[in-house]
């Protein structure tokens, strides 16, 4: 990923995650957590040490979608485990097997890199990120969940 492709995904993604959050949360906290965890998970940007950022493209060299993960668990820091942030599949590009290819793709680099786990959130109402995980073959590990009173 190059610097303008990384200013340009860290801003939409950004954008996304804080409309997740709101689900949850006020947009003014929404856009505060997007700005701590941006800082705190990747502090020097493409520099950050044992975090990947690609680019994945099609044969036409057309950038089909993005992807961030890190090469250990966020929370214990266990190099075994790898930690997705962020697959992404551009809107024309969705439902046509690209995001199952980087995600492979992600598992093969984690593999490569020493990892033999690869852990990630997903969101409840993302729907059909949790199909293209549990089609992978990914499970449930924890569940939260909220009613709105």
């Amino acid at each position: 990923m190059s610097q303008d492709e990384y200013d340009d995904y860290t801003t939409r993604r950004d954008l996304e995650y804080v409309q997740s959050l709101t689900k949850v949360m006020s947009a003014e906290a929404a856009s505060r957590k997007a700005r701590q965890d941006r800082a705190a998970f990747l502090p020097h940007g493409l520099a950050t040490e044992r975090h990947r950022l690609l680019v994945a493209v099609n044969d036409a060299e057309q950038s089909v979608g993005h992807a961030w993960f890190g090469l250990d668990e966020p929370r214990t820091r266990a190099s075994d485990t790898a930690w997705l942030y962020d697959i992404s599949v551009e809107e024309p590009y969705r439902r046509s097997g690209y995001g199952r290819a980087i995600l492979a793709a992600v598992e093969a680099l984690a593999r490569e890199a020493g990892a033999t786990r690869l852990g990630l959130n997903v969101f409840g109402h993302n729907t059909p990120a949790i199909s293209l995980y549990q089609a992978c073959g990914y499970e449930v590990m924890a569940q939260q969940m909220a009613k709105r009173l």
